[in-house]
């Protein structure tokens, strides 16, 4: 597939549809270039880190750091302003920070880079030490494109440093897959389930359900039903496509929902455009308030190929838990929500090498990655779980029931409602897609998290 990059004037790196679908991985087409076997093995998995991510310079790390342009002005967030929005602050203030507990991120060939990149984003924010333990349970990765490393090196980056600003007490086990085919993915899964050690989940992948084999989705719902049983919480991104997803030979988009976010022992997490308010600094750019109090949100969709996926599943029946909201015969997905846009990206630090920066067109280094997509919602809600299981003193297993049974009954108080936006995806694919609307609806479920009363409702609910 051909590639073609540009560095806009304003110092943002933009990317080109082709080039975006061949760096994220996006088309399964584009990733059987680098591995042929892919689709006989299965399908293969993409993550979902967005379509435009956009490097900024660190320079010197200073404590703290001085706030990037794009935190004065609003349009991007770093970990205080994620925080304020969705009412982490107040939790963390009281000492609940998901001390005690092990959020398990799995990931495709992981990164080279990133212990030192997440203690720059420690640093660099002022965030404590985190305690990050790596396990490849089937061995190195695979050879793969830089292309295709690059997207999961990326999404690896971005989970493991965001789950960490929310909760900066809780263990990260990063689980590495040695390829993103399906069945290396669900090989490293079924390593988390034996192992016993994930009290929440996160998965920040996925691909359209009639792209994956039947007998490994069976056998990838065998294994959330044993983790589950044990009282780990499963997330995973619902996708970036809207309403469609990459058609299995990777030439188009078809209407579809993403696996593994509608297994019904799954909670999805769909995509919206945060509004919160900016940080103010002194001349040093040093921060002075954060900013980042909520002010709204509506569908996350920025235009082909760059919206949150919303969609019906063709595999698993509509579960109980959604019988009093939705009336179709099937599994609706998402179930919850979190900021995804473009138009307020969520930062992060990466390190590129040489190969890896020639994708931009710019020197190899250290930069500051602002990224939009679903991406950032699987890790940051299994923070919010984290944190829910110190305060409850247990793993709170599938939280689906309580998510829909909260919503039910007081959604206005621990839910924020998005009532704005649809997923549809224009031309030239034309699929439309579903819109937001008051309560629970099919384009972002009940909406994002007011954290600091959601999380001890789910404590106090879940057993």
């Amino acid at each position: 597939m051909k590639q073609t990059l540009r560095v806009a004037r304003a110092g943002r790196v933009k990317l080109t549809v082709a080039a975006f679908l061949a760096i994220g991985g996006a088309l399964v087409g584009a990733l059987a270039a680098a591995a042929p076997h892919a689709a006989a093995a299965g399908g293969a998995m993409t993550p979902a880190v967005g379509p435009d991510p956009k490097p900024q310079v660190i320079g010197k790390l200073t404590q703290p750091g001085p706030l990037l342009s794009c935190q004065r002005a609003g349009t991007c967030y770093g970990p205080d302003q994620m925080r304020n929005a969705y009412g982490f602050q107040s939790l963390l203030d009281n000492g609940f920070d998901g001390t005690g507990t092990t959020i398990v991120i799995i990931d495709a060939y992981g990164s080279d880079t990133i212990r030192s990149d997440l203690a720059d984003f420690n640093a660099y924010f002022g965030l404590p030490d985190a305690q990050l333990n790596i396990i490849e349970p089937d061995g190195p990765p695979s050879p793969t494109s830089v292309e295709n490393g690059f997207g999961w090196k990326a999404e690896t980056t971005l989970d493991v440093e965001t789950a960490h600003a929310i909760a900066p007490g809780a263990t990260i086990d990063l689980v590495v897959a040695k390829s993103n085919d399906d069945a290396d993915i669900l090989s490293a899964t079924k390593a988390v389930a034996k192992g016993n050690y994930a009290d929440v989940v996160s998965q920040s992948f996925g691909e359209a359900e009639q792209c994956e084999a039947s007998k490994l989705l069976q056998k990838q719902h065998a294994v959330f039903a044993k983790l589950s049983g044990r009282g780990t919480t499963l997330f995973a991104s619902s996708g970036d496509q809207g309403a469609g997803l990459p058609t299995c030979d990777g030439e188009s988009l078809m209407k579809a929902a993403s696996t593994p976010a509608t297994d019904p022992r799954v909670t999805a997490v769909g995509g919206t455009d945060l509004t919160a308010t900016a940080p103010t600094f002194d001349s040093n750019n040093i921060e002075l308030t954060p900013g980042g109090q909520y002010v709204s949100e509506t569908v996350w969709n920025d235009g082909v190929l760059a919206a949150e996926g919303a969609g019906i599943s063709t595999l698993y029946a509509r579960p109980g838990y959604q019988n009093r909201v939705f009336s179709g015969h099937m599994r609706s997905i998402p179930d919850i929500a979190y900021s995804a846009s473009a138009h307020h990206d969520v930062l992060a630090v990466l390190t590129l090498d040489p190969a890896e920066a020639a994708l931009f067109g710019i020197p190899a280094g250290t930069y500051f990655f602002g990224f939009s997509g679903t991406s950032c919602g699987s890790p940051q809600w299994s923070a919010l779980v984290a944190i829910a299981n110190q305060v409850a003193g247990h793993r709170l297993g599938t939280i689906n029931p309580t998510l829909y049974a909260l919503g039910r009954s007081s959604a206005s108080s621990v839910f924020h409602d998005v009532t704005v936006g649809d997923n549809s995806v224009g031309a030239p694919f034309n699929i439309p897609g579903f819109s937001a609307g008051p309560g629970w609806d099919q384009a972002t479920g009940w909406g994002s998290p007011k954290a600091n009363n959601l999380v001890p409702a789910l404590a106090a609910a879940t057993h």
